[in-house]
Parts: structure tokens; sequence; C-alpha cells
């Protein structure tokens, strides 16, 4: 399964891929090679594309779930709130997905420049947070743009009513995300260095 808006850019590339391969049946000499060449090229545009976007079904997990796949680089407690933040790379899954279930109260951008996401001063980078209402109380998630990593995209609006797990956006080319709980309803599970997967990993047990 491909994300959401994935076939209209491979769709390009694709046909160009088509017509090269046309070109190189019907040429000869340099013409041929160079239609082959770019036929290759394109076809390994294509593959990275497909990888890129790739968005697999997945069962939530237990508890407050990740919302990126990657690696967690950080876990820290600010004032009534805990940030699990998780780097994303290239290769990662690009789609987020809901820590809880919930409501979408609010979806908004603020922010500059494209600072190394993994960096602390990355937090002043542009960004997309979009406040939840859910049954542990307000939970933020954040999504936030690194170097190369520069398109936020939103799959929701406000008012939206989603299940734990469900798609609510993607980072094309990777970056970071924050998930910002209530520490009086939940306490991390999650260590620096962990992998995480969207939907599907722990990374917060709820307390009663």
């Amino acid at each position: 399964m491909l994300a959401p808006g994935a076939g209209r850019r491979i769709a390009p590339v694709a046909l160009a891929v088509a017509a090269a391969e046309v070109v190189a049946l019907l040429a000869r000499g340099p013409l041929e090679l160079a239609a082959l060449a770019v036929g290759f090229a394109l076809a390994g545009v294509v593959a990275f594309l497909i990888v890129f976007f790739r968005d697999p079904e997945r069962p939530a997990g237990e508890g407050v779930v990740s919302a990126a796949d990657g690696t967690v680089r950080a876990v820290e407690r600010r004032g009534d709130r805990w940030n699990v933040s998780v780097f994303l790379g290239p290769l990662n899954v690009h789609v987020n997905r809901l820590p809880l279930a919930g409501t979408v109260e609010q979806v908004e951008s603020s922010g500059h420049g494209f600072r190394p996401a993994f960096r602390e001063d990355a937090e002043q980078n542009l960004r997309r947070s979009y406040r939840l209402r859910t049954e542990v109380g307000a939970v933020e998630v954040v999504q936030i743009v690194g170097v190369v990593a520069r398109r936020l995209v939103s799959f929701v609006r406000p008012g939206a009513t989603l299940r734990k797990g469900e798609r609510f956006g993607m980072i094309v080319l990777g970056s970071r995300v924050d998930v910002l709980l209530p520490a009086a309803r939940t306490v991390p599970t999650v260590r620096v260095g962990e992998r995480v997967r969207a939907g599907s990993s722990t990374i917060a047990r709820i307390l009663p």
C-alpha cells in the first residue's frame, strides 16, 4: 500500500521510463544506448519513490503508540508533559499515525528554517502541531522539518475524530516527530536509541 498522493508523484516518472523504453526499441546506435541508460536511471527513481511512499497496514499497539517510524532521540519531562521525540531517516516509513484515539482540535503551522532535525535548535524549524483531545487529556503531536525534509503533509482537519494508529499526515523525506503527553496520566516506556514503528510500537503506558 502507498501513502495518499503517491500516485501523482510516481506516475509521471513511470511514464518517462516507458517512453525511454519505446525510444530504445525504435532507435539504434548511441541513441538506443542513451535511451536505455535514461530508462534504467528513471526506473531507479521509481523504485526509490515506491519505497519512500510505502504505507503498510499495521494493527494498533498497546497504550500510547509512536506517531512515527524511526529512532527515539529524546525522552524528557517538560513541566507537566512528557516529550517523546522520534527521528525519521530517509528509509523509514514516512506516514505518521495518531498515538491515541481522539479528536483533532487544532492544526497549526509555525516556525521557520531547516536546521538538522536531530539538533536541539531544530524546534525553531518549520513545524506543524496537531492538538488532540484524548482519553488521557490534551495530547500534542508535532511534525518538524529538517535540512532535506521540507514538506509537511496533513491528511486531517480540525474536528476530525480518529482511531489510535490512524494516519494523520506525513513528512516528505524524513525528519522528526514529537509526541507531548500529560505527565499525570502517562509514563514513557521507551529509551533514547530505541527503534519504533508508527501505530504499533508502545511509547508510553496509561496511568489510571
